[in-house]
């Protein structure tokens, strides 16, 4: 159970039948049971040798136990609070939903994302899939061709062993076609692989098939493979051209049209449910709204939304992008990350040097911003007034302070970062901390 799962190879995990299938706090407590030691950042040295589990036990309090700098905190009100937003607002929209694991590649949090009605979770890459399957994910939508032969034959051993499993991805070439059935042909697969056609969001865009024809084209080469399934249309409008409301929802009005047009073609012959999904974390307000005019089709829909980002939000990238900020009326996410760094060096008056860098913070998108500033002499909590990162190098955090900033040698600057996606990635064990600083657990990530 837990973390004993997480193989090397392909071969090496344990067939579906051999596991749980559901992710039950029985089943991710298994990460309770893994020991502290020298692979996880920041944990408090005193604490080598105890049980996760144990740890979490003692609640300690991040700034006082023996936690050391730079430290990942993330906020267990944030996070209720956003697991809570998003749920109900799918539910307000009859829209299922299968959050993007890979932001976060924490079976916890997946975990808590199912019992709040999640349908399922999405993946990006085989390697993710089998973390979700280590921890029994039910239900995995792989947003991309899988053409991976190792990958495909592991994935036909696992719908062989559990048929309560179900799998959908992405199909977008010809090619792509042929290669998934002679994987799955030779792996002596039992049962078809459910895909969707990935309608691609423009020319110059990333993946998916660029026009209604060629889409066409790939349901014939599906139609023509014994091992496949076609059960629907799929896509991500983040990655529309010039991308604005009008331009979103026009091509979300696209996907419709591909699945009526298919369905009226009899493409979906054998699937239970039509899929038609999208859904980032930066449109998800147009993809409610076009999903809510979709039309009558011969078998039931399952309209489903992807967002990830959603669990821990941001203080920057997606602080901008959500469409929250178009529809306060619905809630609004909250950041939950902060990252606490030290003042090791504070050379000039203009100038000072922290303890986090490249190797801890998220910084493709965003710098990290200085929120607020913990006085190494007694504690007390001030806004980070005057003080600016300007710069990340692999293990400084390079800072301006303008006259005035107060901010001295041993002090602990707690900073906001921006993109979720590269923040969780650079931690493998993430304390949850309650408002008043207590750790009440330990987010584990597999990445």
């Amino acid at each position: 159970m837990g973390v004993a799962y997480v193989a090397t190879d392909f071969e090496e995990l344990p067939l579906a039948a051999e596991r749980p299938t559901t992710p039950t706090a029985s089943l991710t407590a298994g990460l309770a049971e893994e020991r502290v030691d020298h692979r996880f950042k920041a944990l408090p040295p005193d604490a080598g040798g105890l049980t996760v589990g144990a740890l979490a036990a003692e609640r300690r309090n991040l700034f006082t136990g023996g936690f050391t700098t730079p430290v990942l905190a993330l906020s267990a009100e944030s996070v209720e609070h956003n697991l809570a937003l998003l749920e109900t607002y799918a539910e307000r929209h009859g829209l299922a939903f299968a959050p993007h694991g890979k932001t976060s590649m924490a079976p916890q949090l997946f975990a808590d994302q199912l019992k709040r009605g999640a349908w399922g979770i999405t993946a990006a890459v085989p390697h993710q899939a089998r973390v979700y399957r280590a921890y029994g994910i039910g239900r995995i939508f792989l947003a991309n061709e899988l053409v991976d032969p190792v990958a495909l034959r592991w994935l036909a051993g696992e719908m062989t062993a559990d048929p309560e499993f179900r799998f959908i991805c992405y199909v977008d070439s010809v090619r792509g076609i042929e290669l998934m059935e002679e994987a799955l042909s030779a792996s002596g697969a039992t049962r078809p692989l459910d895909v969707v056609v990935e309608l691609g969001a423009g020319e110059g865009t990333r993946t998916g098939a660029r026009t209604e024809a060629d889409c066409a084209a790939v349901a014939d080469a599906v139609a023509a493979a014994g091992s496949l399934r076609l059960v629907g249309v799929a896509g991500y409008e983040g990655e529309v051209p010039d991308a604005d409301p009008e331009r979103v929802r026009a091509w979300l009005r696209r996907l419709v049209a591909l699945a009526a047009t298919f369905d009226a073609e009899k493409r979906f012959t054998g699937a239970e449910e039509i899929v038609i999904s999208a859904g980032g974390s930066a449109w998800f307000d147009a993809v409610a709204d076009v999903f809510a005019g979709i039309p009558e089709l011969s078998s039931p829909v399952l309209k489903l939304l992807r967002s990830g980002a959603y669990v821990s939000h941001d203080d920057g990238h997606y602080k901008h992008l959500t469409p929250f900020n178009r529809v306060p009326g619905e809630g609004a996410l909250e950041p939950a990350f902060r990252l606490w760094a030290q003042v090791v060096s504070r050379p000039t008056g203009e100038q000072a040097f922290l303890n986090a860098g490249k190797r801890d913070a998220a910084y493709d998108l965003d710098l990290p911003e200085a929120q607020v500033v913990r006085s190494a002499r007694d504690g007390s909590v001030r806004p980070a007034t005057g003080i600016t990162v300007t710069g990340l190098s692999d293990q400084h955090t390079w800072v301006r302070t303008e006259e005035g900033a107060e901010l001295e040698v041993g002090d602990w600057v707690g900073m906001g970062l921006s993109h979720p996606c590269t923040s969780f990635d650079k931690w493998q064990l993430i304390p949850l901390v309650e408002a008043d600083g207590t750790v009440s657990d330990y987010i584990r990530t597999f990445f």
